[in-house]
C-alpha cells in the first residue's frame, strides 16, 4: 500500500539528522556579543567566579548546538567549543577595530557604545566575525545560520566564507551583499545597498574563486554593483554611487558615472556623478 502524506513525513523526520534550531543559534551569538560589550548586554556579575560561570556556560551552550542538541561526539564538539573562546579573543580584537572605524567614518556617530549599541553594520559584521571563526574550525551549518540571523535583524547579507579585513565600516548597510568568496583588504568602507557579487551562479562555479576582492582603503558608496572573481578594486580607490563594475580598476582610480538632464526646452546637460 502506498504511504500516506503523513508516513512519509514522519520518514522525513526519522531519517533527518538533528539540527539546533535557529532561534538557539540567534540566542547565542546575542549571549556572546553582550560577553564581548557589555554596553549590549544586560548581566552584571557579582565577582570574576560568577562571570568565568557565565563563560562556561556559553562554552556548554555552544557544545549542545554543535552537537544538534543529539548528545553524540560531546567531546569532539566540547573541544570546538573550547576552541572557539580561544580565537574569541582574536574576534573581539577585530571588533574593536570595526567599531573604531564605523565611530570615525560617520559623523552622526556621538559614541563608541552608540555604534556598539545600534548600529546595524557592527551587528552584522560581529556575526561575521564569529561565523567565519566557526566555518574555519569546520563548522558549516551554524555559521550559516548565523549569517541568515543576522540577514534578518539588518538587511545585511555576509556569507560566512568572505575574506574581510580589519577596520572594516558598513555604513547605513541595508541591502549590503558580500559573496562567499568576496576578499576585502583592511580600512574599507562600504554603503548601502552594495553588492559584491558573482557573475554566474552555475553550480559548477561553487568551489571557484566567483566574488571580487577589493583592496585596501577602498570607498564604495551606495548602490554600486562588483561582480566577478577576477575583478579587483585596487588600493585606494573610490566607487560611485549605482556603478555596475565587472571588470577590474588599478589602484586609486575613481570610478563613476554620468547623467544627462533634459530641461524644459528640450536642451541636453551632460552632468558627472561622482
Amino acid at each position: 500500500m502506498e504511504q500516506s502524506f503523513a508516513d512519509r513525513l514522519y520518514q522525513q523526520h526519522l531519517d533527518t539528522p538533528p539540527s539546533p534550531p535557529a532561534k538557539w543559534v540567534a540566542e547565542w551569538f546575542d549571549s556572546v556579543l553582550g560577553l564581548l560589550f557589555p554596553q549590549t548586554s544586560a548581566l552584571r556579575f557579582a565577582d570574576r567566579e560568577a562571570f568565568q560561570l557565565h563563560i562556561q556556560e556559553l562554552k556548554k551552550n555552544l557544545t549542545v548546538i554543535l552537537s544538534g542538541h543529539c548528545g553524540k561526539d560531546v567531546g569532539r564538539y566540547a573541544a570546538l567549543a573550547d576552541e572557539f573562546f580561544v580565537v574569541l579573543d582574536d574576534v573581539k580584537s577585530l571588533l574593536d577595530k570595526d567599531a573604531q572605524a564605523m565611530f570615525e567614518g560617520d559623523p552622526a556617530a556621538n559614541s563608541l557604545t552608540e555604534v556598539v549599541r545600534s548600529y546595524p553594520g557592527f551587528y552584522a559584521i560581529a556575526a561575521h566575525r564569529m561565523a567565519n571563526a566557526l566555518l574555519k574550525m569546520g563548522v558549516t551549518l551554524v555559521p550559516r545560520a548565523l549569517a541568515e540571523h543576522a540577514h534578518r535583524i539588518t538587511g545585511i547579507d555576509i556569507n560566512p566564507g568572505a575574506t574581510i579585513g580589519q577596520h572594516f565600516c558598513i555604513d547605513h548597510g541595508t541591502g549590503v551583499v558580500i559573496g562567499e568568496t568576496s576578499v576585502i583588504g583592511n580600512h574599507v568602507k562600504i554603503y548601502q545597498g552594495v553588492t559584491l557579487g558573482a557573475l554566474s551562479v552555475d553550480k559548477k562555479d561553487a568551489t571557484s574563486k566567483r566574488h571580487p576582492t577589493i583592496e585596501d582603503n577602498v570607498v564604495i558608496y551606495a548602490g554600486a554593483t562588483i561582480l566577478g572573481g577576477s575583478t579587483v578594486v585596487g588600493e585606494g580607490s573610490v566607487v560611485g554611487g549605482n556603478v555596475w563594475l565587472t571588470r577590474s580598476i588599478p589602484p586609486h582610480t575613481k570610478v563613476y558615472y554620468s547623467a544627462k538632464m533634459t530641461n524644459e526646452d528640450g536642451e541636453v546637460d551632460t552632468v558627472v556623478l561622482k
